[in-house]
């Protein structure tokens, strides 16, 4: 693997905020998963990266999740509008309907998540290739999202999206697996290496989750400087992901020009913010303890000291 060019020994500059800016100028993102059925039901992953990418700048969330607990993520995410997606009395996602659901939310975005405790099954992996198949909005491709193309052979043929992995070392494991690939995602000297490969394979940007977290576009590849152990709890990964799609729908847009930013420049903005929202409540509470909506909340805060340096 080739060293980083300089210009991605550091992440890329905030852009500055539109003083005349409306809701539709800082674009818009849909969140798809939840889980409404037995074993165990899944609302909370969902609501943090909509009220993510929200804390993070863009003008609407939308969130596309089973009917039956909708209710309940729009009670943790108010300032999100909700799909319902069509499911069987038993809280089984109905694949055509939530395809059907789905497509209207999706045409509304200029980013999706898609992954957020999104449960497994074949009704879950139908929708999510199907989606891989569009070649736009552009995906963050998240928790069992990632699952469902690991389950899939040679899942790289159906990905046609301009997408941004998020895989944590078990999950880039499974994905690494299914395409043959026998890179080490654990070991310190070889992460990059390892995200590199992936990012190669699929055509995509690979955001390896972790401690020093990766991200590589197959050809350029950066490693995170910020962020501590208070990050390794429950929903810190969906808040990264909403954070990324946010990044992504507010400045990897056509209307921007010269000044529209890449899908790599985003999910590494995505990352640095992330990490410095930790260090800010590591700096006060040590580095255990940290609630997922606790990082969603310190998010605007970073944004301005990011925009003032």
């Amino acid at each position: 693997m080739s060293a980083p060019s300089p210009d991605d020994a550091r992440p890329p500059a905030l852009p500055p905020r539109d003083p005349r800016g409306h809701k539709g100028t800082f674009g818009s993102v849909c969140v798809i998963g939840g889980h409404a059925s037995s074993p165990r039901m899944m609302v909370g992953g969902p609501a943090l990266s909509a009220r993510a990418a929200l804390r993070a700048g863009c003008g609407l969330a939308i969130l596309a999740m089973p009917q039956p607990i909708l209710g309940f993520a729009l009670e943790v995410a108010p300032e999100a509008t909700g799909v319902p997606l069509p499911c069987t009395p038993e809280g089984e996602l109905i694949a055509s309907g939530a395809a059907e659901a789905i497509d209207r939310a999706r045409g509304a975005a200029h980013a999706v998540v898609i992954g957020p405790g999104l449960g497994e099954g074949e009704a879950q992996r139908q929708i999510v290739l199907r989606l891989a198949a569009f070649e736009a909005p552009p995906l963050v491709i998240d928790a069992d999202a990632l699952n469902a193309l690991a389950a899939t052979d040679r899942f790289d043929l159906d990905l046609r999206a301009k997408a941004i992995l998020t895989p944590h070392p078990g999950e880039y494991a499974r994905l690494a697996a299914g395409l043959g690939l026998a890179e080490d995602p654990v070991d310190p000297a070889r992460r990059a290496a390892a995200a590199e490969r992936l990012a190669q394979r699929v055509g995509a940007v690979v955001v390896l989750k972790g401690a020093g977290t990766i991200v590589a576009d197959g050809l350029r590849c950066w490693t995170s400087s910020v962020g501590n152990a208070a990050l390794a709890t429950a929903g810190s990964g969906d808040v990264l992901a909403g954070v990324i799609a946010s990044m992504v729908a507010q400045f990897h847009r056509a209307e921007r020009g010269s000044a529209s930013m890449s899908l790599y420049e985003c999910a590494r903005l995505g990352v640095e913010i992330h990490g410095r929202a930790a260090d800010t409540w590591a700096a006060t509470h040590g580095d255990a303890g940290l609630l997922a909506r606790e990082l969603c909340d310190l998010l605007p805060d970073v944004l301005a000291q990011m925009r003032r340096a």
